[in-house]
């Protein structure tokens, strides 16, 4: 047996209990892991809500469906045991992943499938750490630098700056070569002016879509925006980044006829590209890990209601201990 954070009904963050479940057994093409570390997103909040309503198909219609009821979907830990059919990971191997759809991270031990998302640990960082490395940093990846697909001397603007997604977009911009400028609250200018950040817009202040400046590529990481609103700031054959949004991807078919500005949306499962790559920044000091605060899994409750107010910079981190 184990503990896990289990919900039975969508609803608010006290829908999330801490209960005794059987412990998983590999398959034979499956890693059993002994979870460290894991966090709270965003991503883990709208999934808890069931929002939005059109994921519901895949989550369950009126209740999450069994496979769904364990939440989380970034991890760091080790790997206990491994199915007869399994090369790539042993027994004792440090690891940080990304469980996806399969969810299970929110608990003191998952499964998941050999070719899935996962890494081998960074050697110089905690688990702790290393989970906070897995989802913001692969998903700026993914929309950049295989989306966009970013150059050196292009000029960027990243909408949420200071954000788990945020907070590694400027860092990956920079590394790419980009003039970065990051949009975030008062409290946030000087974190992100140390990512690296060229400029950095208070937005309590100034409407960045107001500055007449103009933009290769506008990354919303956290949906706060519209191409709409976007699409003046951006130079022609310009384009704009939502984590979200088919409304957006409708749009962009139109617009890209008419004036070459494109919306480029997508969703970023597979990551083990992208986690080899982070793995060889972190490892060569050259990309900073942000945690806002950490939580035991007892009280992940607390960092839901946290994380819903959606002022967190960087990661929540929750460290999940063993008796052993």
């Amino acid at each position: 047996m184990m503990n896990a954070i289990v919900y039975e009904q969508y609803g608010p963050p006290d829908v999330l209990q801490l209960k005794e479940v059987a412990k998983p057994t590999p398959k034979n093409n499956e890693l059993l892991i002994k979870v460290h570390a894991t966090t709270v997103t965003a991503a883990d909040g709208l999934m808890r809500r069931g929002e939005p309503r059109w994921g519901r198909l895949i989550l369950g219609l009126r209740t999450p469906r069994k496979r769904f009821q364990i939440p989380g979907i970034e991890l760091a830990g080790e790997i206990e045991a491994v199915g007869k059919d399994v090369n790539r990971f042993k027994p004792g191997d440090p690891v940080f992943g990304f469980t996806g759809f399969g969810a299970g991270a929110h608990a003191e031990y998952t499964c998941m499938p050999e070719k899935g998302s996962l890494a081998l640990k960074p050697a110089n960082i905690s688990y702790e750490e290393a989970a906070a490395a897995v989802d913001g940093a692969s998903t700026a990846y993914f929309f950049l630098k295989e989306k966009a697909n970013m150059q050196s001397g292009q000029k960027v603007l990243i909408i949420g700056a200071s954000g788990s997604i945020g907070t590694y977009a400027v860092q990956l911009a920079k590394h790419f070569g980009a003039e970065v400028t990051g949009v975030c609250s008062t409290r946030n200018i000087e974190l992100v002016k140390s990512l690296g950040a060229d400029k950095v817009i208070d937005y309590t202040q100034e409407d960045f879509s107001q500055s007449g400046e103009t933009y290769d590529i506008i990354f919303d990481t956290v949906t706060k925006s519209s191409f709409s609103r976007c699409k003046d700031s951006l130079k022609p054959n310009g384009c704009y980044l939502p984590t979200t949004g088919l409304i957006n991807s409708f749009l962009a078919r139109w617009t890209s006829l008419t004036d070459g500005k494109q919306v480029i949306s997508g969703m970023s499962i597979e990551k083990n590209e992208a986690l080899a790559f982070l793995k060889g920044l972190i490892e060569a000091e050259q990309l900073k890990i942000i945690i806002d605060r950490r939580y035991p899994l007892a009280q992940i409750a607390e960092a839901h209601r946290y994380v819903d107010k959606g002022h967190k910079r960087g990661n929540v981190i929750i460290t999940v201990a063993h008796d052993n």
